[in-house]
């Protein structure tokens, strides 16, 4: 689950990690009252306004501004507020439809009053799967695409990896100031934030911390100017807070639709809909549709109860996407019945009865044979597969 950059921000402070304070608004009053606080508690009327958007490159698609008054905290607040926000990460990147803003946080200028004296880095934490262990990515580079700087300069990007037994030691956080070429109250400042950061990473059962850019101020502090921060699903049953920060407006409707329901649903960009029990195979299956010259316009894992209702569920999300061609079911009847299923997607056929593209179903595993007996005799448009060969000559043959 993501969150936005006022909520992370929220959430590590609560960790001990320095932040640039700010304030959420959601309507020019509320900005007005936020930025009255924030210039009270800076002595300084100079504040930014920020885009919370589930999505990263803000300010260049005019989501971030810095305003130096009363009026143009107004001017500005109102432009954003409402804005179709286009970014390098929102949907079809810069040429695409953006994403609508509907919360900004107004925040101090970081940098005063000595901007020339600041310095900007890039901190990451997230799990190394290759090394089975957490990673600090960090880097002099801040405030910049890091994925430029790692192809360009990849010296420049430094990695520390974590042992998941005995976790982050001293060394490794003084390894971490020294590289990123601090000493004094910066050296010192550095080691605390990293720790404190590295001590919400975990707390939060979070996926992702990203710190970017992360401020050296001009006295030596260090705080974490922008956050992004990803927290792992499968954990939020022991985070009733944080999953009560969930902005659905930020995420796919069919995918919010679908999790309501117990469907495990990913939207992609292809023409062929999934259907399928199991993440194992629903990976295979994806890979068959592509082999046979198609691509997958979803991921969809139905899991272990796919009865009449949850198929007709599926087909529903799959079919609200305008780019599916074809549906491919592909079930294996493991703790699930084959012929329960084909009664199933029989009986959803029947119930939704505006299904208009050509359905392949492939039931393999406890009885199999009843179940495609059941497809054969239905009368309906469907039609049905054994082996997976069967079923990507028969995706290929609706697609091409």
């Amino acid at each position: 689950m993501n969150l936005h950059e006022y909520q992370a921000k929220e959430i590590i402070e609560s960790y001990g990690v320095p932040i640039q304070k700010g304030m959420m608004a959601e309507n020019l009053e509320e900005a007005i009252t936020a930025y009255k606080k924030i210039s009270a508690d800076t002595k300084s009327p100079v504040a930014i306004v920020k885009a919370q958007i589930h999505a990263g490159g803000r300010g260049k698609g005019g989501g971030v501004k810095l305003v130096k008054n009363l009026n143009e905290l107004k001017e500005v607040s109102a432009n954003i507020l409402g804005m179709m926000l286009k970014t390098p990460q929102t949907p079809g990147g810069m040429e695409g439809a953006g994403k609508l803003v509907q919360k900004i946080l107004v925040a101090e200028d970081a940098y005063a009053p000595d901007f020339d004296a600041c310095k900007e880095y890039y901190v990451s934490i997230l799990m190394d799967r290759d090394r089975q262990c957490n990673v600090i990515i960090y880097s002099t580079e801040g405030g910049m695409d890091i994925e430029k700087v790692a192809e360009e300069t990849p010296h420049l990007v430094h990695k520390e990896y974590i042992d998941p037994e005995l976790g982050i030691q001293g060394f490794q956080l003084r390894k971490i100031a020294f590289n990123l070429g601090l000493s004094g109250v910066a050296f010192k400042s550095m080691t605390k934030f990293i720790a404190a950061l590295y001590k919400a990473y975990l707390g939060a059962d979070a996926t992702l911390i990203e710190i970017n850019p992360t401020l050296k101020t001009g006295d030596g502090r260090i705080i974490a100017v922008d956050t992004k921060l990803s927290v792992d699903d499968n954990a939020l049953y022991r985070h009733k807070d944080i999953a009560a920060l969930r902005d659905e407006s930020e995420e796919d409707e069919t995918e919010v639709e679908a999790s309501k329901v117990g469907l495990n649903y990913v939207k992609l960009d292809g023409n062929v809909g999934c259907m399928v029990n199991g993440a194992g195979l629903a990976m295979a299956t994806m890979d068959i549709i592509k082999l046979s010259g198609g691509s997958p316009a979803n991921f969809l894992d139905v899991g272990g109860t796919a009865d009449a209702q949850r198929v007709e569920q599926a087909f529903k999300m799959i079919l609200k996407d305008p780019n599916v061609k074809a549906i491919l079911i592909n079930i294996f009847g493991g703790i699930v019945r084959c012929d329960r299923v084909a009664q199933g997607v029989i009986d959803a056929y029947k119930n939704m009865g505006n299904i208009n593209v050509p359905i392949i179903v492939r039931l393999q595993g406890t009885n199999a044979d009843i179940a495609k007996e059941l497809i054969d005799n239905s009368g309906l448009e469907v039609k049905s597969a054994v082996l997976l060969k069967e079923a990507a000559d028969l995706v290929k043959e609706v697609v091409s």
